[in-house]
Formats: C-alpha cells, sequence, structure tokens
C-alpha cells in the first residue's frame, strides 16, 4: 500500500509560482509512474503532468506546457510539480497519483491506483 501526502499549495497572484512536493511511502518509488491531476470547482478531474517509471519520460497537457515542470527524486521518494506564470484558470485542487509498473494511458485518472488527499492552488488575478 502506498500512501502520498502533497503539499506547497496556498494562494498566490497571477504571474506567480508555486511548488508543489508529494512524499510517497510504503512502496518501491522508482517502479511507480507519478501522475498530477487536478479538479476545479464543477469540473471534472484532469491530468496535469506525468513522470514514467521506465525511462524517466515526462509528460504535459497543452495549457501547462512551457510553465510547468515535473520532477522526481527517488532517493527522497518525493515528485514534484513546479508551477511559474500561474493564471487564475489553474486555480483547483491538485492530486499526486501513482501507479507501479504501469503509466501507458497517464494521462486517465482510472490508470493510478494512488491517491494523496490533495491540495488547494488558488491564483487571484
Amino acid at each position: 500500500q502506498v500512501q502520498l501526502v502533497e503539499s506547497g499549495g496556498g494562494l498566490v497572484q497571477a504571474g506567480g509560482s508555486l511548488r508543489l512536493s508529494c512524499a510517497a511511502s510504503g512502496g518501491a518509488f522508482s517502479s511507480y509512474t507519478m501522475g498530477w491531476f487536478r479538479q476545479a470547482p464543477g469540473k471534472e478531474r484532469e491530468f496535469v503532468a506525468a513522470s514514467t517509471w521506465s525511462g524517466g519520460r515526462t509528460y504535459y497537457t497543452d495549457s501547462v506546457k512551457g510553465r510547468f515542470t515535473i520532477s522526481r527524486d527517488n532517493a527522497k521518494n518525493t515528485v514534484y510539480l513546479q508551477m511559474n506564470s500561474l493564471k487564475p484558470g489553474d486555480t483547483a485542487v491538485y492530486y499526486c497519483a501513482a501507479v507501479r509498473y504501469s503509466g501507458t494511458n497517464y494521462w486517465r485518472p482510472s490508470e493510478y491506483h494512488y491517491w494523496g488527499q490533495g491540495t488547494q492552488v488558488t491564483v487571484s488575478s
């Protein structure tokens, strides 16, 4: 069983930056594909970024390309989401997710077996 704990959310003005962290415990972290998703009020949970377990490939949804960066430190069992040039449209609860030895469909929430509790990101205009 893997436990995921997100941190780093908060209130920031448009154009600002935040770095989210997701600390994992209970599993072999390097064998997990890690994803970040977000959910705004009244909307479905959407894919933001992923880091695959094999090859360390990274993927992003189009709306965050060039602004957000996903990275992982396997020694610290932690995945990060650096968010720059934030926009009010980025306001949402951000969730960390994990799936072991998979990630082919990294953009689908149903691909992931483990989820964190979420951290709120609010971007003011």
